[in-house]
Order: structure tokens, then C-alpha cells, then sequence
């Protein structure tokens, strides 16, 4: 069942202060941080509400404080689709999708990338498959929606700052409203 803007809206109001991962933010921080570097890169309303929702899979289950600690792998890019699918079109929905891989991806085509990751997105990177060998990358990159992901993965891995300031929340939902396939669904 796809859900709503309101329904995400409300599951950020219920999970959105657990803290991300292994790091100094919350679910809510992290996800504004990354809508904010998109918006700041004048990215379109598709890829703000990408970068928004990207981690949205992390807060539809409840594995507890920093799975990988643990060696689980929580794949939240796929477990959003279901409930982003219906709402949302291609341009939101891959490279959410992707932006894992994206980070697999970026491991081995950037110098320095892997070295500038998290402890916890190093641990992650692991359970996710690892580094993408040069066919992988290559087939990766050809994808719909990788070129996005790409983007989306730099936002992400740059919205882990304690104390940033941006928008409200209900400033990047009336950007995803905007791409909301069935008009009809908005309240």
C-alpha cells in the first residue's frame, strides 16, 4: 500500500528522531540535510524528494541502534518501494533504488571515496556487496536512474552534520506534493 505525503509526514513525527546509524544525527536531521544539498544544487523536485525519502526503508522496520554492528544488512532501498510505489514516479523512486549501489559504485570509480566514508557506511558497504568490481560499475552506471543516485549518494553521505540548519519539513513536502503521480492523492 503506498502511502500518502500526510503518512510520511507522519512516520517522520514517529521515527524521525531515532538516531541514524552510527551517526551524530537523526533519521529527520539526515534526511533534511540531504533534501537541503539538493535543493542548494537547484536539483528538481523529483531528486529533493529522492534525496528526502532516500532512507525512508530504515525507519519501516525496527532492527534496533546500528544493525551493521550486528551484520545485518536492513536493504533499505528496496524495503521503501512498496510504500513510495504508486505514490511517486521513476524520477523519485530510482535512485532511491540505486543510491546503495551508488555508493559501490563511487568505492571504485573515486579515489579517496571509501577512505572519506563512515565507519558505519564502511560496515554497511560490506553486508551491501561490497566494492563494485570495473564490469559492475560499468553496467551500474548505465542504469536509469544511476546518474541520480550518484548525486543522491554525495548528498547522503554529506548530510551528517550535528546541528545543521534547514528547512522544515513541511517546506520539502510541499516539494514532493509536486510530483505526486494521482493528483487526487494530496489532502
Amino acid at each position: 500500500m503506498a502511502l500518502s505525503v500526510e503518512e510520511i509526514e507522519e512516520l517522520f513525527a514517529v521515527r524521525g528522531g531515532e538516531m541514524y546509524a552510527g551517526e551524530p544525527v537523526t533519521q529527520l536531521e539526515h534526511a533534511l540535510q540531504s533534501a537541503a544539498l539538493a535543493e542548494a544544487e537547484d536539483a528538481s523536485d523529483e531528486m529533493v524528494t529522492a534525496a528526502l525519502l532516500h532512507d525512508l526503508g530504515h525507519m519501516l522496520h525496527d532492527l534496533g541502534e546500528t544493525p551493521t554492528l550486528r551484520g545485518l544488512d536492513d536493504v533499505h532501498q528496496f524495503r521503501a518501494l512498496p510504500f513510495l510505489r504508486g505514490t511517486f514516479g521513476s524520477k523519485v523512486l530510482d535512485p532511491i533504488r540505486l543510491h546503495v549501489d551508488a555508493k559501490r559504485y563511487l568505492c571504485a570509480m573515486r579515489d579517496g571515496y571509501f577512505a572519506a566514508l563512515s565507519e558505519d557506511s564502511k560496515r554497511s558497504l560490506g553486508l551491501q556487496g561490497g566494492i563494485f568490481n570495473e564490469g559492475q560499475a560499468e553496467a551500474f552506471i548505465l542504469q536509469p536512474g544511476a546518474v541520480d543516485a550518484v548525486r543522491l549518494r554525495l548528498w547522503d553521505d554529506a548530510a551528517k552534520t550535528a546541528g545543521a540548519a534547514t528547512p522544515p519539513l513541511a517546506h520539502f513536502l510541499a516539494r514532493a506534493r509536486r510530483c505526486v503521480l494521482a493528483r487526487d492523492a494530496i489532502a
